[in-house]
């Protein structure tokens, strides 16, 4: 089927005609709830790029929302394993156009997820659903079409949980992170929602303190991804108590590996690696909180000064070091840190070696 409909030499109206007339279309989805994984991931791949013609579109989703296609209707039906793999189509089709994720949107198929996230009774098929929810956040256009639904509230209650096990909680605040992260997500999520995840996580993290656990890199990668975008690393510095204060105390902190790396590599994003020139300085009151955070950090430390502290990054394995050059290459473009870089000649010394470690 998906070299039917890859030959350029035919029609794609006579192509989807073959389909219709032969009833391919039903016998895709049975080999897909019902096959083994290669022939379900091929049936899948078959369905999406039927999905990528317009009239496709109706084919995949018929008017009649109690047809036996219907993905909804599957959805019910299905074994555990068969909701799993429906819903992987629902996601791979949601990526093919936003005009495709307008018509799932519209079929309220998104709602089939939140229903997955909300079940109390099965773990796996629960986590299943938190990774399709992870992909589908990555997807370009997912910020318009879910900040509509009442996933950031789910995600929300699943962090805050602390009954809920740890891999779901710690799955829910990377799709958490990489939902507020995207460039547009500030256009579709409102900023009180945003602050609403962000105390989650801020509370999470305030709970676990100085464990060196999975769930607590997440939440350190997921504030992370929050900051790469000039509104998000504002919100963190400005929401009260500032959220960034969890990544600059464990960036400079080497009693985990994990976690150090997770918030050298955050407070990059912060500090603007991630974003352009013309994007890395952010308000006064953001820039003074950023200062502040690194310079109360310091004076805790038996360091005393910031440059002291990159220092000690900077001496630290190979991994640590070269996250370490990332986050001076954001916090650079502002004097005072330019000021503390250039008052340790062991500073310079390092970062202008040839000699070693090229990538920087």
């Amino acid at each position: 089927v998906t070299c039917l409909l890859e030959d350029s030499d035919l029609e794609a109206s006579c192509a989807l005609q073959l389909l219709i007339d032969y009833e391919i279309y039903p016998l895709l989805l049975d080999c897909l709830i019902n096959g083994n994984e290669e022939v379900a991931t091929a049936s899948m791949d078959a369905i999406k790029k039927l999905a990528g013609f317009p009239n496709g579109i109706d084919i995949i989703f018929p008017a009649d929302n109690k047809a036996a296609t219907d993905l909804g209707n599957l959805v019910a039906q299905c074994s555990s394993l068969g909701r799993v793999r429906v819903l992987s189509l629902i996601v791979k089709l949601f990526s093919v156009s936003r005009s495709v994720a307008s018509v799932i949107f519209k079929a309220n198929l998104l709602t089939l997820l939140e229903e997955g996230v909300s079940k109390k009774n099965d773990t796996l098929e629960t986590l299943s659903i938190l990774e399709l929810l992870y992909e589908l956040a990555e997807i370009q256009h997912s910020a318009e079409f879910l900040s509509r639904t009442t996933l950031l509230q789910l995600l929300c209650s699943l962090i805050g949980n602390s009954a809920t096990e740890t891999i779901l909680r710690s799955r829910a605040i990377m799709i958490s992170g990489r939902l507020l992260s995207k460039d547009d997500s500030h256009m579709f999520i409102d900023e009180s929602s945003a602050k609403t995840v962000i105390s989650a996580i801020d509370g999470r993290l305030g709970f676990l303190q100085s464990q060196d656990s999975d769930e607590c890199e997440s939440a350190l990668e997921a504030l992370g991804q929050i900051g790469s975008s000039i509104q998000g690393a504002t919100l963190l510095l400005l929401c009260l108590p500032p959220a960034a204060r969890h990544v600059i105390d464990a960036a400079f902190d080497r009693q985990g590996h994990g976690k150090q790396l997770a918030a050298l590599h955050g407070l990059a994003n912060i500090a603007g690696k991630t974003r352009s020139e013309d994007k890395i300085i952010l308000n006064a009151d953001a820039e003074e909180s950023l200062r502040h955070l690194i310079y109360e950090v310091a004076s805790r430390s038996s360091k005393l000064t910031p440059s002291g502290l990159f220092l000690s990054v900077l001496q630290q394995a190979a991994e640590i070091r070269l996250a370490g050059y990332r986050m001076i290459t954001g916090l650079v473009a502002r004097p005072w840190c330019l000021m503390e870089l250039c008052s340790k000649q062991e500073i310079i010394n390092t970062v202008t070696d040839a000699s070693t470690e090229q990538q920087k």
